[in-house]
């Protein structure tokens, strides 16, 4: 059996978990990674240099690299506070900025860096340009620019990228539409809906590539609500902007979580842009998508509520191995 071709897309702290575990998973990994991203240290680099925002494709490096631990703690060091031009800058960022500089793109640059680190997958950031996102809420007003959507108080109704350097059209980066197109299985999530999903989604050539291609389309359900983006939302709710976005019901598979998060993990200082865990709504998710898988999913960890990635890379290495 050959192996299956597997396209994770996303941004944050979310896709890093499943591509860890599907790294140690016989599958030919690609990963499609956000640059909408304009706060903090990305967001520092890609004003002052122009770049695509190095930070959600920093933390994917170290996800797929079976770099030692302490080699990973040099790449994440992040420079202390008062360190001047260098505060608050992860080292990392700055290698992958000024192998961009050096080779004149951010893809170029990850094409490098995969090799450096013994990738054996493959890393494209979704656009070789810096891209803002505009979110249109239901009240009409719009807010551009990532780092600024979840100060607005409203509900979002939908989202778009603009290039933040030009006025031209966002494309995807070279390789991406082919991935997604010769794709055995496109993973979406988990990750925070508006702000590392659609991003990525709402680029005219990837949205028309899932449109078209045959594989199957799982989406990894958020265990918790998100402060200023999807608060009230049910996991239904999640499905339903997906789709709508796409123009139409495209996500095939839905992986949720059923397991209770304690009430000591919710609403914590640490992670105070998580709220309260999902509400499901199965009757809403089985009217949008083809299946729905649910199990315990959750990883306790540092007082939050985490996927446990082995646990949904074992669901879905099964789903792909029945369409091989």
């Amino acid at each position: 059996m050959r192996k299956p071709k597997i396209t994770v897309i996303g941004g944050g702290t979310g896709i890093p978990v499943i591509l860890n575990s599907l790294r140690s998973e016989d599958a030919d990994i690609t990963a499609v990674v956000t640059v909408a991203d304009d706060g903090g240290s990305s967001g520092e680099l890609r004003s002052a240099m122009q770049l695509t925002p190095p930070g959600d494709l920093r933390n994917v490096l170290v996800a797929m690299s079976d770099m030692p631990k302490f080699y990973e703690k040099i790449f994440q060091y992040r420079f202390a506070e008062g360190d001047g031009d260098f505060s608050g800058h992860p080292l990392g960022n700055l290698i992958i900025a000024g192998i961009s500089e050096m080779q004149g793109s951010t893809y170029n640059a990850m094409q490098i860096l995969t090799k450096f680190f013994h990738i054996t997958g493959k890393i494209y950031p979704s656009s070789e340009q810096a891209l803002t996102l505009h979110a249109v809420f239901k009240d009409g007003h719009e807010v551009v620019g990532e780092s600024h959507i979840a100060d607005y108080k409203g509900m979002i109704d939908h989202v778009f990228v603009t290039n933040t350097y030009n006025d031209d059209t966002p494309k995807a980066s070279r390789r991406v539409v082919d991935a997604i197109m010769n794709s055995d299985m496109i993973v979406l999530g988990p990750g925070s809906l508006f702000t590392s999903i659609l991003p990525n989604l709402v680029i005219p050539e990837i949205k028309q590539a899932l449109l078209e291609t045959k594989a199957e389309v799982a989406y990894v359900c958020n265990i918790m609500t998100q402060r200023g983006e999807t608060e009230h939302f049910t996991d239904a709710d999640h499905v339903e902007v997906l789709n709508r976005h796409l123009g139409r019901d495209v996500i095939d598979t839905v992986l949720v979580n059923i397991e209770k998060v304690p009430e000591e993990y919710m609403e914590t200082n640490d992670f105070d842009e998580y709220l309260v865990q999902v509400d499901h709504d199965f009757k809403g998710l089985m009217k949008q998508a083809k299946r729905v898988i649910s199990s315990n999913f959750l990883r306790l960890e540092k007082g939050g509520a985490f996927h446990h990635g082995d646990l949904v890379v074992e669901e879905l290495m099964d789903l792909v191995g029945k369409r091989l």
